[in-house]
């Protein structure tokens, strides 16, 4: 098999360089120790500060947990597979290693998505958005998005196991058929569900969001003379928005659109290739902590006090605006 040669290949140049496979596992295992504490901080903000039990924050905790787990599994998993490239087929490690890839990261995408909601109520509609958002809406959102990463991650799987299957019988037609619809699931349908509609749903959303925004802070601004006041809170929204989208699409446009258009050519694609849109995408995992999380003044407040140590001493959030 062709992608098999590669993956010999590229182990073999990485392995005629031990420097640089030190410094790219080495870098490996420190973004994997960056998502798992960033997104440890979120959890136990969330948990332990009474003030910060709101149906938002029990999104971003949700979303928290699912990147929590993309770094304690999916990373590892991920660097043990591009050590051991040549194992490329449908053995049980790779299987186990897939589902783990596509579940959290799945889940991670729709819970984006459920966040952009919330703040579309938030911001869009204030006045019914306690009614709207509560405990019960918060809590379909959230099995929602884990019952359908789970639906994704089977479906992908098997599609696969049943090409690797067909492969060794290429000669039957049906097999061939069947072979054919299989990879169309995984590599077209999967995309669009997992991907494309996400992002047409959050891009909707949060335009709807700037421009309502702007609205409300031009109608404040009728009211008050400083007319730096308004530049001012329109850069913000302007740039909050820019990098919610904007790394979002950075980290899984590549993966996604490679995933789509490589059913189109016959040549296999190269493994380096492959292996960087896929951790530019698991890197969103990482980044997601720093976007949920230190933006809001609550949560800057809250790993302060963890870090500093004075959790221990019992010390709580007063006096601050999210």
């Amino acid at each position: 098999m062709a992608l098999t040669a590669d993956c010999c290949i590229t182990i073999s140049i990485l392995t005629s360089y031990p420097p640089l496979c030190v410094i790219l596992y080495g870098f490996l295992t420190l973004l994997s120790l960056v998502t798992v504490c960033g997104n440890f901080l979120v959890i136990l903000s969330v948990i332990y500060f009474k003030q910060m039990h709101t149906p938002t924050n029990t999104l971003i905790l949700s979303l928290a947990v699912a990147d929590l787990l993309v770094g304690m599994f999916v990373f590892p998993l991920r660097m043990f597979y591009s050590l051991s490239a040549c194992m490329y087929n449908v053995s049980l490690f790779c299987k186990i290693r897939d589902s783990f890839d596509i579940l959290f990261s799945q889940c991670s995408i729709l819970h984006l998505c459920c966040i952009s909601v919330d703040r579309y109520q938030a911001v869009c509609q204030p006045l019914t958005y306690k009614s709207k958002i509560n405990g019960r809406v918060v809590f379909i959102m959230i099995t929602v998005s884990w019952g359908v990463s789970v639906f994704i991650a089977i479906g992908v799987v098997n599609s696969r196991l049943s090409n690797g299957e067909c492969q060794d019988i290429s000669t039957n037609d049906d097999c061939q058929d069947m072979c054919f619809i299989d990879v169309i699931m995984a590599n077209i349908v999967a995309p669009l569900l997992s991907f494309y509609l996400p992002i047409l749903i959050m891009l909707c959303i949060y335009l709807k969001i700037f421009v309502v925004a702007q609205r409300q802070v031009r109608s404040i601004q009728a009211k008050m003379k400083p007319g730096a006041t308004v530049s001012k809170m329109e850069r913000k929204a302007t740039k909050t928005l820019a990098i919610v989208l904007g790394v979002f699409v950075f980290c899984w446009a590549p993966f996604f659109l490679f995933l789509t258009f490589r059913t189109v050519g016959n040549n296999p694609a190269p493994v380096h290739v492959i292996e960087t849109v896929a951790w530019l995408g698991l890197s969103n995992s990482t980044l997601n902590p720093f976007i949920y999380g230190f933006f809001y003044s609550w949560f800057r407040s809250a790993f302060k006090i963890i870090v500093s140590g004075k959790i221990l001493k019992g010390l709580t959030l007063t006096g601050l605006d999210e």
